[in-house]
């Protein structure tokens, strides 16, 4: 049963939703919609509200609420294949590749660009933000400091700013709120024209460092005393009210750092000696002292601070949204890069959250967010590969809605094309471009449905590889044998059917074989040909 407190939240967040399409004026003079389309970085699945979290994330809330959650849509699993995939349309593109900027650009949209920018190798660089946006203000690469100590590198279309130059509307400076600030300065340079305009918006939140403003810190202290083990059995028991999941859903196992990858660690300047008495292992909460309780509840904090100040920052732009009368006019997209990332990359035993500290949350918490999926970053399974995707716009997508087709966001540039009424060009300066993977979402967005994709692919490289095809689903981990799954039966991945259905593992491998001879551009570097060693094992 829902108790008082959770009826109130939810009442008050299903307000909002039916309230979200009177908001803004009745501004209708543009025919095709603009677009905004927000990242954020290593958020896990249950790290925001309305996917089951209880971090305020009340605009992000406003956004899902307001119009329609997918629960299996996904992501490439770490950051630059994903911005690699989302920006391109393609899983795997080669050097012909077109950048969604450039074609929306073409096709009549003002484009507009401001926050963190990371690509594959083979992305060309056609597709920079700097080449192919309006207007660009970025940085590229991630695990940069959020603060001006040791300040990462950013770029104002193509001429790198010194630090000094940075235009900062809040003092301290910190890295999410200036890259709204340049989001904004950007609309108001779009207002009053006659053509759309598509804003994309990739913060780095919630990414390590831990780095926070302290006023934030302050709103979750104490908040995780009660530790991972209570926190995900309740984000999985509000994920089960709000629908994603029914009762025949079950959660998975917690997971370590032994389970993320054979690259984690932890680094020996971090003095945390009870973490480092098996540190690769999960370990119960009940097996810390207090005060080592209360040291992973400020790590705990420290993130959620930094998910609370993105969600901030995105009620700025559609405040702004609102008062150029666009906001009926706009689709807002929102989702994050992969799932909540374990790994180890502590550099001081500075506590977190301060502008000389390097710190990272525990595999523990990375599992939490992840809730109630398996695995993390970089990983195929659900907990590295599906995101929270959420997406509002008025008239159009009905409020409060839980979409449960599959979607992948190499479908959002086929989308946003035919929203601008463009089309993908099959040659581009005297070469042939790489085919797009995606599907258009228009339809999904009218609560319509289309066919399902003939092949879905994430996993971070081929040892981490994912394939899906209808219900059927094949991953591997470090090159491990191959898992099979069906996923109408099995969201959470805890029943291999691999030894039981062979051929069927064979048809997604074989058709993952016919997917690369069919794109003889990919770079090799991503790895050849698929061995089937689940049936040879």
């Amino acid at each position: 049963m829902m108790n008082r407190r959770e009826f109130l939240r939810v009442a008050l967040v299903g307000g909002v939703a039916a309230n979200f399409a009177r908001l803004a004026g009745a501004k209708r003079g543009k025919k095709r919609p603009n677009v905004v389309l927000i990242m954020g970085d290593d958020i896990g699945f249950a790290d925001i509200g309305c996917f089951g979290s209880e971090i305020d994330t009340p605009n992000l809330d406003r956004i899902g609420m307001g119009g329609m959650r997918f629960s299996q849509f996904y992501n490439m699993a770490k950051c630059n294949p994903t911005r690699s995939s989302m920006l391109t349309g393609t899983f795997i593109g080669g050097e012909n590749c077109r950048s969604l900027g450039q074609l929306m650009r073409e096709s009549g949209y003002t484009t507009l660009y401001s926050g963190k920018e990371h690509f594959d190798p083979w992305v060309p660089d056609r597709c920079k933000a700097m080449n192919s946006f309006d207007e660009s203000f970025c940085h590229y690469g991630g695990a940069g400091p959020f603060f001006a100590y040791n300040a990462i590198e950013f770029h104002r279309n193509e001429r790198k700013l010194e630090f000094e130059e940075i235009e900062n509307s809040s003092e301290p400076y910190y890295k999410t709120n200036v890259i709204t600030d340049y989001a904004l300065r950007f609309l108001d340079g779009a207002e009053g024209s006659d053509k759309p305009f598509f804003l994309y918006i990739p913060y780095e939140s919630a990414h390590y460092p831990l780095h926070a403003l302290p006023e934030d810190i302050a709103k979750f202290r104490g908040r995780y005393r009660e530790g991972w083990d209570v926190l995900r059995e309740r984000r999985f028991a509000k994920q089960k009210r709000l629908g994603f999941f029914g009762d025949d859903t079950k959660l998975s196992g917690s997971m370590g750092l032994k389970d993320a990858s054979d690259e984690a660690w932890r680094d020996k300047a971090v003095a945390d000696a009870e973490l480092k008495k098996n540190p690769t292992v999960y370990l119960p909460w009940d097996s810390f002292s207090a005060e080592m309780k209360d040291k992973l509840d400020l790590e705990m904090a420290v993130f959620a601070a930094m998910v609370h100040c993105l969600d901030r920052n995105v009620g700025r732009v559609l405040d702004k949204l609102e008062r150029m009368g666009e906001l009926d006019n706009t689709l807002i997209m929102f989702l994050s890069d992969n799932g909540s990332c374990p790994f180890d990359r502590n550099q001081s035993d500075i506590p977190p959250g301060g502008p000389k500290s390097y710190r990272t949350i525990s595999s523990a918490w990375a599992n939490v967010g992840n809730t109630p999926f398996r695995y993390f970053k970089q990983n195929g399974h659900q907990g590295g590969a599906i995101t929270h995707f959420m997406a509002s716009w008025p008239d159009v997508i009905k409020p409060g809605t839980i979409c449960r087709q599959t979607g992948h966001l190499v479908d959002i540039m086929p989308t946003m094309l035919e929203l601008a009424g463009a089309k993908y060009p099959e040659r581009a300066d005297g070469e042939a471009t790489p085919r797009l993977d995606g599907m258009s979402l228009v339809p999904l967005f009218k609560g319509k449905t289309r066919p399902d994709h003939k092949l879905l692919v994430s996993g971070w490289g081929e040892s981490k590889r994912m394939l899906r095809r209808g219900d059927f689903k094949a991953v591997t981990v470090g090159g491990g044998p191959w898992e099979l799954y069906d996923m109408r039966y099995d969201q959470t991945e805890l029943n291999d059917l691999s030894q039981r259905m062979p051929e069927k593992l064979k048809e997604l491998l074989n058709a993952y074989e016919r997917w690369r001879a069919e794109r003889p551009y990919l770079p090799q570097t991503q790895g050849g040909k698929v061995k089937d060693k689940s049936v040879q094992n």
